[in-house]
C-alpha cells in the first residue's frame, strides 16, 4: 500500500492519498494539487482584482460601482451553496481514464555541442620577406641583416600561432567533454522520465483493468477518484474514506461535512456617499442555519448521484452515506467528531430520483435517512452501518476464552451451540440493564430462539432474537421472517445476528421497521465486550462444513 500526504498551505488542505500502486497515487497527487492550485489561483485573482479596485476606488463613482461587485460576488458565492446539488446534474462524473495519463513531452533542454573556435590565420612566409633598397641590394651584409630580421619575426609569430592554436584546441575540448557529460546527464533524464511515464501510463491501464474486473482496491480508489473530483468551496474539508462489500454491493462513504462557521454570511455591500464608507449587510442566523441544513441534505444526494452515474460496471447495489462534523464541545472545549446524518440508498431506486426537482430535505426523509430535524443542532446519530477502522470485518484468529478455543471459528460452530452462544451473549448484555431473557427451544427452522424482556420504559418491551449460522449473504427472507415473528409475538423489536453480512436489499426492508441486523463484525465486537474472543472466515468455514456433509 502506498500513500502521499499533500498539503495547500494557501488553502488549508491536507490530504493523505492512498492506493495500491504508486504511479496511481502519485498521478492522484499531482492531479489533487493541479486542482488545489487552480482554485488558489483563481483565489489570488479575485483578492487582486479586489485590492486594485479598492485602490483604484478613490472616487464616489468608481467605490460604489465596487461594492456592486462585492454585492455580486457575495450572491453568487451564497447562491452556489443553494445549488450545490443542481451544480452536478450537468457534469459526468464518469472517470476519464485518459485525463489520468501522462501525455506530456520531456522539457529539458538539449544541450548544444559546441562550436569550435575560428582559428587565426596562420602566418605566411611571403608576408615576411623584406622589402630591400638598391643600397641593399648592393651591401650584402644589409641585405642579409633585414632578412634575419623578418625570417626572425615570422619565426616568433609562427610560434605564438602555434601556441594559440593549442589553447583554441584545449578549450574546445573541455568543452566537448562537458557537452558530452551533460548530453548523457540529459539523455538518462529524458530515458527516465520516458520510462516513469511509461510506467505510469501502464500503472493506470492495469487500475482500469482492475476496476472492470471488479477488483475491491480498484473500485474503492476509483469511487475516490469521483469524490476527489466533485469541486466544492475551499472550505469545504472534502474528507472521506470508502469502504466497498463485494459480497453485499455496498459501498460505505464516511464524509466530513464543513462547520457551519465557515460558510459564507455576506450578502450585500453598499458605499453610503454621505459618510464615504461601505456597509455590509448579512443573512440571518435562521437563513443561516437553514441554508446549512439545505446544503447537507444536498451534498449527501450529490454524493450518491455522482457514485452511482459513475458506477459504469454495476459494481454498487446500494449506498451507506454517513456524515461526520467535528464541533466543539461547549463543555469541555475539545474537538469532538460526530456522526450527524445517515442513509443508505439503493441504486435502482435513487436513479429514479428526478434532482432537478426534488426538496433535498424531503427526498432525504424519503429515503429513510437518519438525521434529527435540524442538521445545525450537530445531534450525533448511529451510523446504519460503519466502516471498521480497525480491521476488517471478518479477522483471523484472536484470543478467547472459557469453552472457545482459539482457533474457534464462529462461521463453522455446531449450529445448536452457535445459537446456544447467542442466547448467552444477549442474557449478559440484557441483564446488566435489570433485563431478562428466556431462552425458547433449539430450532433449525430459524423460529425464535431468544425473547429477551428490557425493562426501559422507553426503549424497552419484548424483544425477539434469532440467530443465524451463515457463510453466505443473508437475504430480504430471513428478514422478512424475523418481521413476521415480532408481529406474531406482539414484540416491540426483533435482533437478527448473523455470521455473514446482509444483502442489501435486507438493509432496505430493515430500515423503517423495529429491527436491527448485527453482522459478523457486530457479533465479534459483542463478544469482546463480554469478554471473549473467537474468529469468522467465512472461507474456512464453507470448506469444513462441506467435508461434514
Amino acid at each position: 500500500m502506498y500513500y502521499i500526504e499533500i498539503r495547500h498551505e494557501g488553502l488549508h488542505k491536507y490530504r493523505e492519498i492512498k492506493g495500491s500502486d504508486k504511479h496511481v497515487v502519485e498521478q492522484k497527487a499531482f492531479v489533487q494539487k493541479k486542482q488545489w492550485d487552480d482554485m488558489w489561483r483563481k483565489k489570488q485573482e479575485i483578492i487582486n482584482k479586489t485590492e486594485l479596485k479598492q485602490k483604484a476606488s478613490q472616487q464616489q463613482a468608481e467605490k460604489s460601482s465596487w461594492a456592486d461587485q462585492q454585492t455580486l460576488a457575495a450572491q453568487e458565492e451564497l447562491a452556489n451553496i443553494n445549488n450545490a446539488l443542481a451544480h452536478t446534474l450537468n457534469i459526468d462524473d464518469k472517470i476519464d481514464w485518459e485525463s489520468l495519463k501522462d501525455y506530456s513531452n520531456f522539457d529539458g533542454p538539449k544541450p548544444m555541442k559546441p562550436k569550435k573556435s575560428n582559428p587565426p590565420i596562420e602566418p605566411n612566409e611571403i608576408d615576411f620577406l623584406p622589402k630591400l633598397s638598391i643600397l641593399d641590394k648592393v651591401i650584402p651584409s644589409m641585405k642579409q641583416k633585414k632578412v634575419d630580421e623578418k625570417k626572425k619575426l615570422f619565426n616568433e609569430k609562427t610560434k605564438e600561432w602555434k601556441s594559440l592554436i593549442e589553447v583554441i584546441d584545449k578549450e574546445h575540448e573541455t568543452k566537448l567533454n562537458l557537452y558530452s557529460s551533460q548530453l548523457k546527464e540529459w539523455e538518462d533524464n529524458k530515458k527516465e522520465f520516458e520510462i516513469n511515464k511509461d510506467e505510469t501510463n501502464e500503472a493506470i491501464n492495469f487500475q482500469k483493468e482492475q476496476y472492470y474486473k471488479g477488483e475491491k482496491s480498484a473500485i474503492e480508489e476509483y469511487c475516490d477518484m469521483v469524490l476527489s473530483n466533485s469541486v466544492y468551496p475551499d472550505y469545504f474539508p472534502q474528507e472521506f474514506d470508502i469502504e466497498y462489500n463485494e459480497t453485499s454491493k455496498t459501498l460505505i462513504v464516511e464524509y466530513s461535512l464543513p462547520d457551519i462557521s465557515d460558510l459564507p454570511t455576506l450578502k450585500e455591500v453598499k458605499f453610503l456617499k454621505s459618510k464615504d464608507e461601505y456597509k455590509e449587510t448579512h443573512i440571518t442566523d435562521p437563513v443561516k442555519r437553514k441554508m446549512y441544513d439545505k446544503l447537507l441534505y444536498d451534498v449527501t444526494l450529490r454524493t450518491n448521484h455522482e457514485l452511482f452515474e459513475a458506477d459504469i460496471i454495476d459494481a454498487i447495489e446500494s449506498i451507506v452515506f454517513n456524515g461526520w462534523v467535528n464541533p466543539i464541545n461547549k463543555a469541555t472545549g475539545k474537538n469532538e467528531e460526530a456522526c450527524i446524518l445517515s442513509i443508505q440508498t439503493m441504486k435502482a431506486e435513487f436513479l429514479e430520483i428526478n434532482l432537478e426537482q426534488v426538496d433535498s430535505k424531503a427526498c432525504f426523509k424519503s429515503l429513510k435517512g437518519i438525521g434529527s430535524s435540524s442538521l445545525y443542532s450537530l445531534t450525533p446519530i448511529a451510523p446504519i452501518l460503519k466502516i471498521n477502522r480497525e480491521d476488517s470485518r471478518f479477522v483471523s484468529a484472536i484470543n478467547i476464552a472459557d469453552s472457545m478455543e482459539d482457533t474457534t471459528n464462529l462461521a463453522a460452530m455446531d449450529w445448536q451451540d452457535f445459537e446456544h452462544l447467542i442466547r448467552e451473549l444477549f442474557e449478559k448484555e440484557f441483564n446488566t440493564t435489570g433485563g431478562e431473557v428466556k431462552i425458547t427451544r433449539a430450532s433449525r427452522d430459524g423460529g425464535v430462539d431468544a425473547i429477551a424482556f428490557d425493562p426501559d420504559p422507553i426503549r424497552g418491551g419484548k424483544i425477539v432474537i434469532q440467530a443465524k449460522r451463515y457463510t453466505n449473504v443473508v437475504g430480504v427472507s430471513s428478514v422478512r421472517d424475523l418481521y413476521g415473528t415480532v408481529l406474531n409475538e406482539g414484540a416491540t423489536k426483533g435482533i437478527l445476528v448473523s455470521t455473514a453480512d446482509y444483502g442489501p436489499d435486507a438493509y432496505n426492508f430493515a430500515k423503517d421497521k423495529p429491527l436491527t441486523l448485527l453482522n459478523g463484525n457486530n457479533l465479534l465486537h459483542l463478544l469482546h465486550k463480554h469478554g471473549h474472543r473467537a474468529k469468522i472466515d467465512l472461507k474456512e468455514a464453507k470448506k469444513i462444513l462441506k467435508e461434514n456433509i
